[in-house]
């Protein structure tokens, strides 16, 4: 490997143990494939939860060797600075990104973010408003994660219109306008990167896609800060994983964005990327499913270390 070439992991969003296993549970399971990245997924009670809980959840991962490297949305649930119907939608989003950026700091992450936010399907004249506003305070936000001794703050480009970042130009400004704003004051604020996840693409009301994954992938390198691994269908309506069967249905290929990410290093900042495996898994709540959920990890991450780990691990 020449001294350029990114080093590329593959960790998991907690998502799918979510109300249905213990994260010890996923932590062995974690250990035993040989994957020590853990991006921890958001959850009700998080915002509420108390610094010893982050601190006693950061020294179990620990205990099997793996680490938080990150925290990241699960609901969209910090996307009240998009919604103007009453002003109490914005201090919420504001407090809980706050809470979001401490708790990633105690887990000893290096980024912290989520999704900018969704405009109201019915109230489509917001949306220049919303991506102002969220600017406004994620500039803000770069200095309170730096104050936290956080890294890096993230944001996810999305697949539709409504939720911004989507097409190329609403990517690149955005985040040209907070890399400007980090490099200006590089000693008071944190970075900014994407999270880029290699299962969106851009399809519209009709159905027809005019940016399929690859491309808007492609468009987020020179941002990139870690990735979201999942499948999906040619729409990119459905996501789900990489068993044998899912590999058979679905359109990712894996192997493609690794590739890409070699072959176009030069255009990366991080040396070091991690992708996390991010899928719900199957349904929640039933006895008929909830014990499926072991094998799709297992035959997800199998196929991931082989298909997108950089240098590449033997089969």
């Amino acid at each position: 490997m020449t001294a350029n070439k990114p080093r590329l992991h593959v960790g998991v969003k907690t998502d799918p143990i979510e109300y249905r296993y213990s994260f010890e549970w996923l932590f062995r399971l974690m250990a035993e494939e040989g994957v020590f990245h853990a991006q921890l997924g958001s959850f009700t009670e998080m915002y509420s939860l108390p610094d010893a809980f982050f601190l006693d959840l950061r020294a179990l991962a620990g205990s099997f060797g793996i680490r938080f490297s990150s925290v990241f949305t699960t609901h969209r649930e910090l996307g009240g600075l998009f919604r103007f119907e009453h002003p109490a939608w914005e201090g919420a989003a504001r407090r809980n990104y706050e809470r979001m950026i401490e708790i990633g700091a105690l887990l000893g992450a290096d980024s912290v973010g989520g999704n900018p936010g969704s405009v109201m399907r019915d109230l489509p004249e917001t949306k220049a408003a919303g991506i102002q506003r969220y600017l406004e305070h994620m500039r803000a936000l770069l200095h309170y994660a730096h104050d936290c001794g956080l890294p890096a703050l993230t944001a996810e480009p999305m697949s539709c219109l409504a939720e911004p970042p989507t097409l190329p130009d609403e990517i690149r400004t955005m985040a040209d306008e907070l890399l400007a704003y980090h490099r200006d004051r590089p000693q008071t604020t944190a970075a900014f990167g994407y999270c880029v996840d290699i299962a969106h693409g851009y399809a519209d009301s009709e159905g027809k896609v005019g940016w399929d994954n690859m491309q808007l992938f492609e468009a987020t390198l020179p941002y990139l800060n870690h990735i979201h691994l999942k499948n999906t269908d040619a729409i990119f309506n459905a996501t789900f994983g990489f068993t044998d069967e899912e590999r058979r249905r679905g359109i990712v290929r894996v192997e493609r964005f690794r590739d890409l990410l070699v072959e176009r290093a030069d255009s990366l900042s991080l040396h070091e990327v991690v992708g996390y495996l991010e899928i719900s898994g199957p349904k929640t709540g039933r006895d008929y499913s909830d014990w499926k959920l072991e094998a799709m990890l297992r035959a997800s991450l199998r196929h991931l270390k082989t298909a997108f780990t950089y240098p590449c691990e033997e089969a």
